[in-house]
């Protein structure tokens, strides 16, 4: 699965409204359907590569959503155009953040969830700059809002971040600690972050920096997994540590009771 940074925005306002996302995939459950999760791919990949992947995990009653982002210029390689959930100039939690790129993938991510059944747990997941739209989305659904203020319209039971950062980490305690319903919900989110500490893309320090701040932050049910030899890509052990997460976090059939 490809590489997957941050966001600052060289895309003009009107450019921004003329992107669209790409194909989406999904992978069918091939048990009782429990859960739906979205789950978002890095820098310049697609949602079919981790299709692939999402199809092979024991996990029979998730469905999984996987979108493909839009293609965009990016700051980081000089203004080039890649698959890219929002613009980016640094692979870490320091960058400014394009907030318009943000809201609008994160928007898309809600939507996609949405349509499910009441009944359905709802769940967002990502890889690299998918895992940091994945928290940025958390940060949105703790909050009730998006970035630009429009309600977020979605329930999210589990968050999980492989790889990744948190955008807008330095404004995320004012806001969670300003509502008292903001930091109910924080305290209630189960997340998942892994990291390796061998990644020379999203630098470990990043990924331990934004499991620091959302823990500070109130977000009591964060779980940190990290991996002493592993680089920017997955891994065996990993995934299964994530299924099992998802399993029990989500309440799906094979959980401990």
């Amino acid at each position: 699965m490809s590489f997957a940074g941050p966001s600052m925005g060289s895309a003009s306002r009107t450019a921004r409204k003329t992107l669209e996302f790409g194909r989406t995939h999904v992978v069918r459950p091939k048990g009782k359907h429990q859960a739906t999760v979205v789950w978002l791919h890095g820098l310049g990949d697609n949602g079919s590569s981790w299709s692939q992947l999402l199809e092979t995990l024991p996990l029979p009653n998730i469905k999984w959503i996987c979108p493909t982002a839009p293609t965009q210029s990016i700051t980081l390689f000089g203004g080039f155009p890649s698959t890219a959930w929002f613009d980016v100039a640094d692979l870490s939690e320091e960058a400014l953040s394009d907030l318009e790129g943000l809201d609008a993938s994160a928007a898309h991510v809600a939507n996609l969830l949405s349509t499910e059944p009441t009944d359905i747990k709802l769940g967002i997941g990502g890889f690299s700059m998918g895992a940091a739209t994945a928290l940025y989305s958390a940060t949105c659904a703790v909050e009730g809002k998006f970035g630009n203020g429009n309600p977020y319209p979605v329930n999210v039971s589990a968050v999980v971040g492989l790889s990744g950062w948190l955008p807008c980490a330095r404004s995320l305690k004012n806001k969670v600690e300003g509502s008292q319903e903001a930091a109910g919900r924080a305290a209630s989110l189960p997340i998942m972050l892994c990291h390796g500490k061998g990644d020379d893309v999203v630098q470990y320090q990043h990924g331990a920096k934004s499991a620091e701040v959302l823990r500070s932050t109130g977000f009591q049910k964060l779980t940190f997994k990290t991996y002493d030899r592993l680089g920017h890509y997955t891994i065996p052990e990993e995934m299964e540590e994530v299924c099992s997460w998802l399993t029990t976090n989500l309440g799906l059939d094979g959980s401990p009771s």
